[in-house]
């Protein structure tokens, strides 16, 4: 099943064109790795795709319909976001800001139930909070409120997550076990992701698929495989890199 195409979709900010022609179909189950240096346009590409900016040229679809056609609650069931960062404006329990994702969900007059809670408190243990439902999320390092904000990602339970940079702020440890947790929602669940990352060897770990933004508008999309070579990486981040295999992993170092 077809969750997110794009059809012509073209990304500008003023003159300078940072996506032209892409055409995209992300499937459930499989995992897109969004590629590239720095101030290519990924997160304005992401927000494009999410609905939070309009496309200069092309349509996104969400299924069968074009997104923007379908109205704001449907296209929360329907995708989720996590942005870079997220500055919470005042104090509030960690669990009221995972709930928050459930709204979409619910008809105007009905509030949270107990298997709101329920869900909430499983996502909060799957990201390693378990027990930090009461804690002020204005207290929370980075790390910490990075993990909620994908808690709350996994409480909205959209079929299709976009995801901008969600292993940025978080140790090794934790980056692993995000990774793999992404990994089981898509292999387990048939959840559809697209995520920015920068760490291209834990990318050729996730990636089913990847979508390589070199820079020059132009967008490189398709099997993980066949996009992240040693020629089509060493240009877009223009420097050497050099693939190595070590414990059944595949990892990219500078030459």
């Amino acid at each position: 099943m077809t969750l997110l195409s794009t059809r012509g979709l073209a990304v500008r900010i003023g003159a300078r064109v940072l996506v032209e022609s892409l055409d995209l179909q992300l499937q459930r189950g499989e995992v897109w790795c969004l590629l590239g240096p720095n101030g290519v346009g990924k997160t304005t590409l992401l927000h494009t795709l999410a609905g939070a900016r309009a496309p200069s040229a092309g349509a996104v679809w969400l299924g069968e319909r074009p997104l923007a056609e379908r109205p704001l609650a449907e296209q929360a069931c329907w995708r989720g976001f996590v942005p870079q960062a997220v500055h919470d404006a005042f104090a509030a329990p960690v669990l009221d800001v995972v709930l928050q994702s459930r709204h979409p969900h619910l008809s105007r007059w009905h509030w949270e139930g107990e298997s709101d809670r329920a869900l909430a408190l499983a996502a909060l243990a799957r990201v390693g909070l378990a027990g930090f439902e009461a804690r002020d999320v204005t207290t929370l390092s980075g790390g910490e409120r990075q993990r909620v904000a994908l808690a709350t990602l996994l409480t909205q339970d959209p079929p299709l997550a976009l995801l901008d940079e969600p292993l940025a702020h978080l140790d090794l440890a934790q980056q692993l076990r995000v990774a793999e947790l992404l990994a089981a929602e898509a292999r387990e669940r048939g959840r559809g992701l697209l995520l920015s990352i920068h760490d291209l060897s834990l990318a050729q770990r996730l990636a089913t698929h990847a979508l390589l933004l070199p820079g020059d508008g132009r967008a490189i999309a398709g099997p993980a495989a066949e996009v992240m070579t040693e020629a089509a990486l060493s240009a877009a981040f223009g420097h050497p890199l050099t693939p190595h295999t070590a414990h059944g992993h595949r990892w990219w170092l500078p030459a």
